[in-house]
């Protein structure tokens, strides 16, 4: 009699694995907020990095968090290298993206919708590989800066370069450059005023010797770094590169690289400047007000970076859901799973809005007041609101996949070790919250430029009309810093709705009855009566 034989392992009822992606293709939120803020000239090219960066950059990227960046501070003979080492697949994801402008669009073609386009190209990348971003939004805010002492033109004309050079060599010998930037010390952290690295001049204009250290020192492996030191005449920003101008090895020590909770494809260390050459950036005593300008850029950034990864969370939990069946359906087909679903595609889509209308406004501030304000004000709003919703969404994703969201072999422990960072990067959401304060108190023009943008949404929909109302009044109040997160929060809020109200996106109406109106839910899939979660999911949908 023949018996009857079983498998022991027979793999069934679950997903295939995930990708390759069209990031630019699958996403219409990105491709409508670019078209909307001016930046459809460059779609082509945003289609091909969209491809890229969901195939070959995401596959790159395993490698790249697998092996992490490793200090080499003397060679066998020991003399100093103060040199961090690389997996391969590192460079090969910075090449690409340097090639295709993640650094440099918004210098190498100045034109209308240069910035929109560029800040697609940073969501876009974020979502393939968010450790290289930091080198790449640094490199890019840097320019601008730069550009301001005549003596640093070229260090402006390397960075803003199409071509990754990863070597180790002076300036003169490479055909690219990266940058970097050191302003927290132990003592300070975001008090930069607090710190003690003092600047010595030298006897020729704009050159001074460094001493001192830094606590946070981001991308240490780039050509030079923009830091603030203490010069007779106060505070001051300076350039520092790896190699002085003679082609001697500058006296930069890198002390130890920080083991950090996430971010682990790229390096970040400690640093010590023992007399190491640098040259000023403008005058002394202005450091502050001088790097201000880069870290409005990076600002945009970390709101652009969150955007991308809520983005990149929500498509992992939709290829799970899609392909996953629980008790005799499949989770995509699962009310409260599908209410779950829709709400993170709510929350990625409004993060997504108002991270292009922030850049849209930078791309139009050097010729509009108007824009300039609402730059600068909405810059910290929302660098402070999406970064801090991050983290929430990414968990939420991770549930949707079960236990296997938590184990290393799926993408999501990457994704949620990364989302705290932004919020911490490049000033925590305390320090956002006391800018916002800051700019409505010294800079009338931007409470203007607020008021205005949120009153040109008014008469659409009338939750967000009664939370306007109720917005208008807080800002008429004066408020104090206890109660900044508060204003802080409602004033995100605004602009979100206002960000898909104005720019007529399917899902602004539901989006304002989930979170304006007076049933709005403290966790996600707690969506009030009268949401359309088949409209949210139903654009979210990816193929695959």
């Amino acid at each position: 009699m023949k018996q009857a034989t079983f498998t022991t392992h027979d793999v069934h009822n679950q997903p295939p694995p995930p990708g390759p992606f069209d990031l630019w293709k699958d996403d219409a939120g990105l491709r409508e907020a670019v078209a909307r803020e001016g930046g459809d000239t460059f779609a082509a090219h945003l289609a091909g990095y969209g491809a890229l960066a969901g195939g070959e950059l995401l596959h790159l990227a395993d490698d790249a968090h697998r092996d992490r960046p490793r200090l080499k501070t003397h060679d066998a003979y020991g003399r100093r290298l103060d040199r961090v080492e690389f997996n391969a697949a590192w460079h090969g994801v910075m090449g690409k993206a340097i090639a295709h402008g993640v650094a440099a669009l918004s210098w190498a073609q100045p034109q209308p919708g240069a910035h929109v386009a560029r800040a697609a190209l940073s969501y876009l990348h974020y979502q393939a590989e968010p450790g290289s971003s930091c080198p790449l939004t640094m490199t890019h805010a840097a320019v601008p800066v730069l550009r301001q002492a005549p003596a640093l033109h070229e260090w402006a004309d390397k960075a803003s370069a199409f071509d990754y050079d990863g070597r180790d060599l002076p300036l003169a010998h490479k055909r690219g450059a990266t940058l970097g930037m050191g302003m927290t010390e132990k003592q300070g952290g975001s008090d930069v005023r607090a710190n003690t690295t003092r600047a010595m001049p030298l006897a020729a204009d704009g050159e001074y010797l460094l001493v001192g250290h830094k606590w946070f020192f981001s991308a240490p492996m780039s050509d030079a770094f923009l830091v603030l030191a203490q010069a007779p005449g106060g505070l001051s920003c300076f350039l520092l590169p790896r190699w002085q101008p003679d082609g001697a090895k500058n006296a930069l020590r890198l002390m130890r690289l920080k083991d950090k909770l996430g971010d682990w494809s790229n390096a970040s260390s400690e640093v010590e400047f023992e007399n190491a050459w640098a040259y000023r950036v403008g005058a002394e005593g202005r450091g502050v007000a001088t790097i201000l300008e880069m870290v409005m850029l990076t600002r945009l950034d970390c709101m652009l970076g969150s955007a991308g990864l809520m983005r990149m969370a929500l498509r992992q939990a939709l290829h799970h859901a899609r392909h996953r069946s629980a008790f005799g359906k499949p989770l995509l087909g699962q009310p409260l799973m599908r209410s779950v679903l829709a709400d993170l595609a709510l929350e990625s889509e409004a993060a997504t809005a108002l991270a292009l209308r922030v850049a849209g406004a930078v791309d139009r501030a050097p010729h509009d007041a108007h824009e300039a304000a609402l730059a600068r004000i909405a810059t910290a709003i929302g660098k402070y609101w999406i970064c801090k919703r991050a983290p929430g969404l990414v968990n939420e994703a991770q549930e949707c996949l079960g236990g296997i969201g938590y184990i290393e072999d799926t993408l999501l422990p990457r994704l949620y070790r990364q989302a705290p960072l932004n919020s911490i990067w490049e000033g925590c959401g305390n320090i956002q919250c006391l800018d916002v304060l800051r700019a409505l108190a010294r800079e009338p023009a931007t409470g203007i430029a607020l008021r205005h943008e949120l009153q040109a949404a008014a008469g659409i929909d009338a939750r967000f009309d009664a939370a306007l109302h109720a917005g208008m009044a807080l800002l008429e109040t004066s408020t104090d810093e206890a109660g900044a997160r508060a204003l802080v929060e409602r004033l995100a809020l605004l602009l979100q709705g206002a960000a898909l109200l104005r720019g007529g996106h399917p899902l602004a109406r539901d989006w304002c009855g989930a979170r304006l109106g007076d049933a709005r839910a403290a966790t996600y899939g707690a969506l009030p009566a009268g949401i359309d979660a088949d409209a949210a999911l139903a654009r979210a949908y990816l193929p695959g």
